[in-house]
């Protein structure tokens, strides 16, 4: 398997260069994939669960994938299965709550493409759950940081890169306020998509144009880690789910 990645301190690589360091510190931009593609989408959290789903869905229909997560091997069996049905994507194994990372990113991909057609944000962090009187102070932390900070930079970062192809923007709610135990996860997710709304509201005339879908329940590992040892027999796969929110916003 081969894949393109995207470094933090160089152009963007094509797709089908082997991973030997010489070769990726010398070789040119691949003929194989057009300077503009057809549709281009972002996928912030692409490795495993709905991302990955979006990614594989968006791939058949003939997006190039602009897969961010920090999971390297997954990212590269999503880039196995996106090939092997005839896609094509580029991945960026990085922390989006690292802001230079990101900066760096978003800088190479607005040099190579002008813009993003789709942004799909699906990174979260789930702590575990807790009465609202003993959440650990890290865990809250980090659903802050990753829920909200994160996301508030991205939007600033990403905005352009939207307005470049006339992109939208995707959010995926999972209203939890009230519930017992789900205090931090709650707090920091219905802020995220407070936040969302707001830009949803605030672009609703000029664009970018900002969706909000709401996911049926599905076998994730985020899931699992709420309810373990549930059944998941009656959970919707997360295949189902990306293309039914992809039908929602593009057709069939």
């Amino acid at each position: 398997m081969s894949a393109s990645m995207l470094p933090l301190s160089a152009p963007l690589r094509a797709p089908g260069l082997a991973r030997n360091e010489k070769q990726c510190q010398t070789v040119a931009m691949s003929e194989n994939l057009s300077t503009d593609p057809t549709k281009i989408a972002l996928i912030t959290g692409a490795s495993r669960g709905l991302g990955a789903a979006l990614a594989e869905g968006l791939a058949a229909r003939g997006w190039h994938i602009l897969a961010v997560a920090r999971t390297t091997g997954a990212l590269e069996e999503l880039d196995d299965r996106i090939r092997k049905a005839g896609g094509s994507a580029t991945l960026a194994p990085m922390d989006v709550t690292n802001p230079e990372a990101m900066i760096q990113m978003v800088k190479a991909v607005m040099g190579r493409w002008g813009g993003v057609d789709l942004w799909a944000h699906t990174a979260i962090h789930a702590a575990p759950l807790s009465p609202a009187g003993h959440i650990d102070p890290r865990d809250f932390a980090k659903s802050v940081d990753l829920n909200l900070t994160a996301t508030s930079g991205l939007i600033a970062l990403i905005e352009p890169l939207l307005r470049g192809r006339n992109g939208r923007g995707l959010f995926f709610d999972d209203p939890r306020a009230g519930q017992k135990f789900f205090g931090s996860y709650a707090a920091t997710k219905g802020a995220q998509i407070a936040l969302a709304r707001s830009w949803q509201a605030e672009n609703a005339q000029l664009g970018p144009q900002i969706e909000i879908a709401t996911p049926a329940p599905m076998p994730t590992a985020l899931r699992a880690r709420f309810f373990p040892g549930e059944d998941r027999a009656g959970l919707a796969a997360p295949r189902d789910e990306a293309e039914r929110i992809l039908t929602a916003l593009y057709g069939d």
